[in-house]
């Protein structure tokens, strides 16, 4: 259907006319002012947001005299925010009007959270503290003090998320959303998806060298970004433009580690760009396995990154950026070497080894049409080869995407703001083990087609509500049979499935926080459903050729409590999922519930409480301690009650998801020192035996805790001294039974950096 890639196109004509009846308003207003900190001095380097209709127009940075402008502003009402680590100003409402030059004086006072940009939780960016969801902003000011080498490190600290590693660095590194499923989240990089065809994606090998911030929006996002948005938003946004800044560090410690890695970043007149590189390798284990008192001998890791950015913004707010990202990562599987509770472990696998290369490209840009309207366009690629080496052969793989997205954001009203457009996605699979009638690889390849909008209200500085909704269709081709294969494929027929999924989120202030100096409360909630096409290997192993996606259907309500003028700030949150036509191989034990060998008749629950307390001080002590409940159930499959997919039953908790996780997080900057300190803490879970999987039966993975230290030494301005010690009480633990994690490790390096 050939009219599909048009989608966008037409819904910016049908906003377009709409806006056209919108009354104009001249370009040429001018605002300007000045950031001083509770002391009342100047403050440099803090980013000043103005928002307009809950979405962020423009943005600048304070000069060393703390002072800001914007220029040839539109006239009408705004809303000024500052952002900067450790500090946070109220909410400025500012009303431009023709030939006034308009100054202002923003001060800052101590808070547990800052103010940030957040692009993740609507179509538009948005300020955070305007943003009605479960988000979470992780900024590189948080990574450096915590000297966080990969985003799964950052993601531990982040309340309703489960993050497991099978063994030690490069392991495969899973995260689950809220009690989903492992392949819940979509990933993004600077807005191009990053995960595998249907949903898989492996944190082990994505560094924190050049990142910006991390954002996790938490909650079915499909109402935004369709498929693979079941559970979860993890988007990593780059750092770019700004200041012109250079950075290098060199580390090294246990393990054989060691890391080399560099970045710059700037800007000049309408340009700005970015760049970095990293290199990793160590050695991983090389002691004795508990399993077989052999040595480890293929426990190693290397990882290379390097990634670009540029853009140009030109006259009347014209933007285009392009971004590439070049990865590849390599790893021995010397296979489960920890707990064997039925003896299968009768070696090491020294010849199993994986390979994969990385490739992300994408254009972006953004043309006003008038003062109320902006057209957007993105497109990407994205490619992934693997290689997999074991006793058996050679396999390879690879997964491509190509994604195009138009929308058009239009302010209707200085209050009410609307987005809408399209979404283009092609993507294919294949590998070795997916065959046709020849026995050479046929591709899957599937086709995702979607139209969107969104609403954004604000009811004065006490009520935000988004809505949305978004229409896909997704269309697998003509899958041809495999009559070779150890359970033969039958022919699978041109299928496409439509999907309606909608979110609304909802923010109240019980008073504006301006007006309430020493605390506020904010009540909020959301409503959402997501959705998950069959990854290719679902697909290509099935004689079912009408596999539904998977889906969730979730509510979450919550409030925030600021204390102490927001030093102090209380947050907590309840949730509920609801898992659907979750693909279950059907075995002897349930052929009466289907034909096929796999289905869509499994269902599952997820329900939990997620508290944050974020406090800060003058004196330099950030604070920050979560903790999860979480209750998960396995529910009966369709058409029978008392059954459930094999070995489970009807009440057993989903595999890897702890009932109970908290975290401690100390971090302390004064003068030239930080220093950091964690608590990590999990309860049991349930497990599969580590080598022959659920197969042979679930088992009791005990719970554990780590303990975390490091600092950095300032020794002149840009040189950084820095040590950390992960594991500090060397404790024996398996995030995923079987796989060992790393005991004590110690890292020590150097970091040079200009223009911080």
């Amino acid at each position: 259907m050939s009219c599909f890639p048009h989608v966008p196109w037409f819904s910016f004509l049908l906003l377009a006319l709409v806006a056209s009846f919108l009354p104009g308003t001249a370009f040429g207003d001018d605002l300007s002012g000045t950031v001083v900190d509770p002391a009342g001095q100047p403050v440099q380097l803090a980013s000043v947001l103005l928002s307009r209709a809950g979405t962020i127009r423009t943005t600048t940075t304070t000069d060393t005299a703390g002072h800001f402008s914007f220029t040839g502003l539109t006239s009408g009402q705004y809303k000024l925010h500052v952002s900067i680590p450790g500090f946070r100003s109220e909410v400025m409402p500012v009303y431009l009007e023709s030939d006034v030059v308009q100054y202002v004086t923003v001060s800052l006072r101590i808070s547990a959270i800052a103010e940030s940009v957040v692009v993740s939780a609507a179509q538009v960016n948005r300020p955070l503290s305007y943003t009605p969801d479960s988000v979470t902003v992780i900024d590189a000011e948080d990574l450096r003090a915590r000297q966080v080498e990969t985003v799964s490190e950052a993601l531990r600290l982040v309340p309703g998320l489960t993050v497991t590693q099978g063994g030690g660095r490069g392991g495969v590194t899973s995260l689950f959303p809220r009690g989903g499923e492992s392949n819940f989240t979509l990933v993004m990089i600077d807005g191009v998806r990053v995960n595998t065809f249907g949903g898989d994606f492996d944190f082990a090998h994505l560094p924190t060298v050049d990142i910006e911030r991390i954002e996790v929006v938490r909650g079915p996002q499909s109402a935004l970004y369709g498929s693979d948005a079941i559970g979860a938003v993890v988007q990593v946004i780059t750092k770019r433009g700004g200041p012109n800044r250079t950075s290098g560090l060199v580390e090294g410690g246990s393990f054989g580690t060691s890391r080399a890695a560099g970045a710059v970043s700037g800007s000049h007149g309408a340009w700005h760009w970015g760049a970095s590189g990293e290199r990793l390798a160590t050695d991983g284990f090389t002691g004795v396995a508990l399993a077989t008192g052999e040595p480890v001998t293929n426990d190693d890791y290397q990882r290379k990154n390097g990634s670009f950015r540029f853009g140009w913004d030109g006259t009347r707010d014209i933007r285009i950026s392009g971004f590439g990202h070049l990865s590849s990562y390599e790893r021995g599987f010397p296979g489960p070497f920890g707990s064997d509770p039925r003896g299968n472990v009768k070696a090491i696998d020294t010849v199993s080894r994986g390979k994969n290369d990385v490739r992300l490209f994408s254009m972006a840009a953004a043309v006003p049409l008038s003062d109320r309207i902006t057209e957007h366009l993105h497109v990407s690629w994205s490619g992934l080869d693997g290689t997999f080496t074991s006793p058996f052969g050679v396999s390879e793989s690879e997964s491509r995407r190509v994604t195009v997205r138009g929308q058009t954001d239009v302010i209707i009203a200085p209050n009410l703001g609307l987005s809408a457009g399209g979404e283009l996605h092609r993507e294919k699979a294949e590998s070795n083990f997916i065959t046709g009638p020849d026995a050479n690889r046929v591709p899957v390849k599937r086709r995702m087609v979607g139209a969107f909008g969104e609403l954004r209200y604000e009811v004065g500085e006490r009520f935000y509500v988004t809505a949305g909704a978004r229409a896909e269709q997704i269309h697998r081709d003509f899958l041809s049979p495999d009559p070779n294969a150890f359970s033969p494929r039958p022919v699978f027929d041109a299928v496409s499935t439509v999907s309606v999924n909608p979110k609304l989120s909802v923010a109240y202030f019980l008073q504006p926080e301006r007006q309430q100096k020493h605390y506020w409360t904010r009540l909020y909630g959301s409503a959402g459903t997501g959705i998950r096409p069959p990854d290719a290997f679902e697909i290509a192993f099935t004689d079912n050729p009408a596999l539904k996606p998977e889906r969730n259907r979730s509510l979450e309500l919550g409030i925030e409590q600021a204390i102490a003028g927001g030093a102090i700030i209380i947050d907590g949150t309840g949730f509920l999922n609801r898992y659907d036509d979750l693909i279950v191989a059907v075995g002897r034990s349930l052929q009466d519930a289907s034909q096929f060998r796999t289905d869509n008749i499994s269902n599952a629950r997820a329900q939990g409480l997620e508290l944050a307390v974020f406090a800060r001080t003058p004196w330099g002590l950030e604070a920050t301690l979560t903790y999860t409940w979480l209750d998960t159930k396995i529910l009966a499959v369709d058409q029978f009650s008392d059954q459930a997919p094999p070995p489970f039953q009807v009440g057993d908790t989903l595999l890897r998801r702890p009932h109970h996780q908290s975290t401690v997080d100390l971090v302390y900057r004064k003068g030239p020192i930080t220093a950091f300190g964690q608590l990590l803490a999990r309860g049991r879970s349930l497990d599969v035996e580590p080598s022959l999987g659920a197969f042979d039966g679930l088992f009791i993975n005990p719970g554990h805790s780590v303990v975390n230290l490091g600092g950095t030494l300032t020794m002149l301005n840009g040189l950084d001294l820095f040590a950390r010690i992960t594991n500090l009480l060397d404790r024996g633990y398996e995030e995923v039974f079987g796989f060992s994690a790393p005991g004590r490790s110690a890292m020590i390096g150097v970091q040079v950096a200009t223009g911080r």
